[in-house]
């Protein structure tokens, strides 16, 4: 086993010591030992009960005659993050996860992981983390929160955002934005629409590095604690098998993850994060082979906040297996690929089926012939840009106006809170992606201020940092290059006409290659955001956004 390196021997005697100051016995330090990655805070509402989880995990690990060792990780909350300066942590925190997991990992020779996570980017990390490591590793999320109840109907997290638009526009009282406050998020979890954290987690089902329901068994569940002992139990296994994150994390498998995320719906951060993951696996994936799988891939659920169901509602209706064995039946999945489960693809969605067809519809009766997710390119996005059309009304799909330009998010969501956005206008934030923000700050604000007020049919918004899985409307984040690199999008002036065209998958301002030319001569980059501390490290290690966002290995 890995972890003999610090238990057997002679010359280990002292390292045993330091076991045993622990309070291992000799019988634990014959069995493999199982790092268990708690991300627990107090912090964070999909966060606060993986305490518990991780003692079931350990549980299951104990039972397959493994012994648990547990060490902790961060975790950032999107949501209390949102809208200031502590979310350019946000995306960066996912490198400090990786690393921070390799260290423990590597420093103490843990022969297998667990990874216990739940929310935006601790799920992505982990996944790098198990992938640059490669020893038996799997993941159990803490699962999503229940929906709220607000004057009779569901809501989730995006819609309290969208609260605070409706009462600036005069469309909702402060009294029923209070009362709304109160219920919206009614416990632990991760938030209940498809946003990131749901996203990467049905995913991480799809890509295989997790049992089924991971990604829509609710936090409250016995079942969620149920599938934690499971999943304790199957990392031993792992480790007898020898099944490493490289066999599992194939080609294949991000093709299986890409077809799930265009049938859901996804949040356009897995844009982000399942190449990140794949670079990790030595595993390729450009924004070109996410516009084919979405050509070939139907839309077949609608969650919030693209609809009115829930994460609760895709559970009942047979979860993330229900939806791939639709998916199977089209021949859009690779079914050989491997699992931690031991079985392939296609033998874990054997007897799988859809038990609600108006969450999860049929092949024939798709919301969409094509994915929930396109990558747009042109004049305006040389490198690619971003949008969940999922979640685009009919009319927005093509759209032509005039750029109201914003140097930060700020500045724009002041001005649309003072009125100064009108309709068929194409608002612009800048100065927003990995390395200008620095940190591609995520933007829930903007988004859902213009949905509150309720321009989501008439407004589109663009910018080279990104949207929040919370988004719907016009949103097209992810612009690359981004301005603070020199991208035609910091060339924008007020006025300049902008084509949008998601069928076409085009994005395009109206202006020559000689007037672009001209300006790009006259820019100036702009002086560095922050320049001390890890912020000020990631700004300058950080790639595009149309290659993940990795750092560079140099």
């Amino acid at each position: 086993m890995r972890s003999d390196a610090i238990k057997k021997g002679l010359d280990r005697a002292p390292h045993r010591s330091l076991l045993k100051a622990l309070g291992y016995i000799d019988a634990e330090l014959e069995r493999p030992l199982i790092g268990v990655v708690n991300s627990f805070n107090e912090i964070v509402p999909g966060h606060m009960h993986l305490r518990e989880i991780t003692e079931a995990v350990k549980a299951g690990v104990r039972l397959a005659g493994g012994t648990p060792v547990e060490f902790p990780v961060i975790a950032v909350c999107d949501g209390i993050a949102m809208g200031h300066s502590g979310m350019r942590y946000s995306l960066a925190s996912r490198e400090l996860i990786a690393d921070s997991i390799e260290t423990m990992a590597q420093a103490h020779m843990f022969d297998g992981l667990v990874l216990v996570t739940a929310c935006d980017k601790i799920v992505p990390g982990m996944l790098m983390a198990a992938a640059r490591l490669d020893i038996p590793a799997i993941v159990v999320s803490g699962g999503p929160m229940l929906a709220g109840n607000f004057q009779g109907r569901a809501v989730a997290f995006s819609n309290i955002f969208e609260g605070v638009g409706a009462v600036r526009a005069g469309r909702m009282s402060e009294q029923d934005l209070a009362v709304m406050e109160e219920v919206t998020c009614p416990g632990c979890g991760s938030c209940a629409g498809m946003f990131t954290a749901n996203s990467m987690n049905c995913l991480t089902e799809a890509l295989g590095m997790a049992l089924p329901g991971n990604g829509t068994i609710p936090a409250v569940s016995a079942a969620r604690r149920r599938l934690a002992k499971l999943t304790g139990m199957q990392a031993v296994e792992l480790v007898r098998q020898d099944l490493r994150p490289s066999q599992i994390l194939t080609a294949q498998a991000f093709a299986n993850g890409l077809a799930l995320d265009m049938a859901l719906g996804c949040s356009t951060n897995t844009v982000l994060h399942l190449p990140a993951i794949a670079h990790e696996a030595g595993v390729e994936i450009d924004l070109d082979l996410i516009n084919r799988v979405s050509e070939k891939t139907p839309n077949l659920c609608k969650l919030n906040p693209m609809g009115e169901h829930f994460m609760q509602d895709l559970d009942q209706a047979g979860g993330v297996m229900a939806v791939l064995s639709e998916l199977a039946k089209g021949g859009l999945l690779h079914l050989e690929a491997r699992t931690v489960s031991g079985r392939t693809l296609g033998q874990q969605l054997v007897g799988r089926q859809v038990l609600r067809p108006e969450v999860i519809r049929p092949l024939s009766q798709p919301y969409s012939p094509q994915g929930g997710i396109a990558v747009l390119r042109g004049n305006l996005a040389p490198q690619g840009a971003v949008v969940k059309k999922a979640g685009v009304a009919p009319e927005m799909l093509r759209h032509s106006g005039p750029a109201r330009v914003f140097n930060s998010e700020e500045e724009a969501i002041a001005a649309l809170q003072a009125g100064r956005v009108q309709k068929g206008d194409v608002v612009i934030i800048r100065y927003e992606g990995p390395k200008g923000g620095p940190g591609m700050r995520e933007m829930l604000a903007p988004t859902a201020t213009v949905a509150g007020m309720g321009l989501d049919k008439d407004v589109a918004l663009i910018t080279d940092g990104r949207f929040s899985g919370a988004t719907r409307g016009a949103s097209i984040g992810h612009v690359s290059p981004e301005a603070a690199e020199g991208g035609p999008i910091a060339l924008l002036q007020e006025g300049d006409i902008v084509e949008i065209d998601i069928p076409a998958c085009r994005l395009d301002v109206r202006l020559s290659e000689e007037e672009l030319a001209r300006r790009r001569a006259a820019w100036q980059p702009p002086r560095p955001r922050v320049d001390k501390g890890y912020l000020a490290r990631y700004a300058r290690l950080v790639t595009s956004a149309s290659s993940g966002a990795v750092l560079r290995r140099e």
